[in-house]
Formats: structure tokens, C-alpha cells, sequence
């Protein structure tokens, strides 16, 4: 059975949901944006039972004791540090990495930054980041699909329009999640200046305008997983194009007739991916 637990790192406190045995083989999964770890509540008890020792952090901004003021306490490289920070506390030496959405643009750095410490990495939804950058700052069609971007970054504007009328903007792009999961994130996201430090990350990454980790060309050796869903309305085909010229490991690329929530809309081809992947690459 999963518990919740609190992991003090970086000088915080992360609220995390944890399952497994303790000697299993370490996994981190990070959510994104707007979600909470809650989004791994059908897939910690499949990968417990498969023998790993999970952890899924609530990460900066949407733990309450993890939650400082300021935009620049939000840039990606900080958000790595909390994860390198989260496994040295749970004693974490090597372990596998999975991320979706802002959590795989987190950990698509900290696969580059510490590639001797990362055993596997799969990415849910957002292809190798450079790869990204290139159609956000050249595609017209990508640009459309990230105009809510340059939305977030109006400070009180995008919050006052992300909670108003309990949350109505959002419960529309939740239609995927169950009112169990739903509830979960709005309680977090109700919470004084968690919406407002859920948003700095995309003020800290794509701050000015300026496209996202502009240093992130960069190859990656650690086994990869890549699933991204061809119908999703954030991210696009043409952020996938050139990510496999980035990957120097095994690659695998998964694509699927789905949109954004990929755990949500297609669990069962998702977990059966994953867990593949972890096999494939145990720690040795």
C-alpha cells in the first residue's frame, strides 16, 4: 500500500507519496503543471508490486512546505536540485527517473546535469527539451499551441483566471482525471500562493519570452522513454522531429492516439511501457 510522508531537502519540506519495498529499486516520478503527485495514485501500487520503491514529491511551489516567494526560486536548475536533493535523502545513490509535463522538462535536465546517477529515464508528454525549443521558437502551429505560455506570464491576471469560479478553467482541461483526483489538486492549488508559484515555472523557464533552457542541446546517454500523444493540444508533432539526433542511449519512442494526460487516458499501454522500460534497464 502507498503512504504519504514528508522528505526534508533543499532546506524544505516536500509532502510525498511513497510505495514499495524499501529494498527495492529506487523510482522518482515527478508530475507537471496542473497536477500534484496525485496523478501517480493507479501506478505507484503496479511498480510497488513490481518490486521498485517509489517516490512521487509533491515538487516546490505545490508543497506547502516547499513553497518560497520570488520567481527566481523557480528556475529549472533549482528544480533539478530538489530532485538530486529528494534521492540523497531518501539515500538514493542511482535510481529511475519518470516525469510528465513540466516534471519531464525537469527531468529531461537532470538526465544532462547527472547522467551517472539516473539508471533510466522516461518522459511523458514532453520530448528531449531541445527539440521542444527548436519548434516553440520556429513553428507557427507550435506557437499556437503555447500561446497560453505568454498568458501565465501576467502576473495576477493567469491566477485570477486559473481559480475563478472554483477553478472553471481548470476542471476544463481536467475532463480526464477522476473527482477524487480533481479534489487533490484543487485543494493544493487553493492553497496561499500555490498557484502563484505553480506558475512562476513557467515564468522562471520561459521568462521575457525566451524560449525554455536555451542551453539544452545537449546529448543523453541514460535509456530513454519517450511517449507523447498525437493529439495532444499543447504539444505538438513537430517538438518530437529532432529529438532522437539528441539520444545516444538506447531510445524508444511511443506515439499514441491521445491527448496531454496521457497516465489518465491510456493507463494500462502507458504502465505496460514503463514497466518494460524499468525492466530493461535495473540497476546493476
Amino acid at each position: 500500500m502507498g503512504a504519504t510522508t514528508e522528505i526534508q531537502a533543499n532546506g524544505m519540506t516536500f509532502t510525498c507519496r511513497t510505495a514499495g519495498p524499501a529494498d527495492g529499486e529506487p523510482v522518482i516520478l515527478l508530475h507537471g503543471f496542473p497536477e500534484t503527485s496525485h496523478m501517480w495514485t493507479a501506478l505507484l501500487p503496479v511498480l510497488a508490486e513490481a518490486g521498485y520503491h517509489c517516490i512521487a514529491p509533491d515538487q516546490r511551489g505545490y508543497s506547502a512546505g516547499a513553497r518560497p516567494e520570488g520567481v527566481d526560486q523557480y528556475a529549472t536548475t533549482t528544480l533539478v536540485s530538489d530532485v538530486m536533493a529528494i534521492a540523497d535523502a531518501a539515500g538514493f545513490d542511482r535510481f529511475h527517473l519518470i516525469g510528465h509535463d513540466w516534471g519531464a522538462a525537469v527531468g529531461w535536465r537532470a538526465v544532462m546535469a547527472h547522467p551517472n546517477r539516473i539508471v533510466s529515464w522516461s518522459a511523458l508528454s514532453i520530448p528531449h527539451i531541445a527539440s521542444y525549443q527548436r519548434a516553440y521558437a520556429t513553428d507557427p502551429a507550435q506557437q499556437e499551441k503555447s500561446a497560453y505560455i505568454t498568458f501565465f506570464q501576467q502576473v495576477g491576471a493567469a491566477e485570477e483566471a486559473l481559480t475563478g469560479n472554483d477553478f472553471a478553467m481548470l476542471r476544463g482541461i481536467w475532463t480526464a482525471s477522476s473527482p477524487a483526483e480533481v479534489a487533490d489538486y484543487v485543494a493544493v492549488l487553493s492553497q496561499p500562493y500555490a498557484m502563484t508559484a505553480a506558475l512562476n515555472w513557467y515564468r522562471a523557464g520561459f521568462g521575457g519570452g525566451a524560449p525554455m533552457l536555451q542551453d539544452s542541446a545537449q546529448e543523453i546517454s541514460v535509456p530513454t522513454l519517450t511517449i507523447w500523444g498525437n493529439q495532444d493540444t499543447a504539444v505538438g508533432r513537430s517538438t518530437t522531429e529532432t529529438a532522437a539526433q539528441y539520444m545516444k542511449g538506447p531510445y524508444r519512442f511511443v506515439e499514441l492516439d491521445a491527448g496531454h494526460w496521457l497516465i489518465q487516458e491510456q493507463f494500462e499501454t502507458v504502465r505496460d511501457e514503463l514497466l518494460a522500460h524499468l525492466k530493461a534497464n535495473p540497476i546493476v
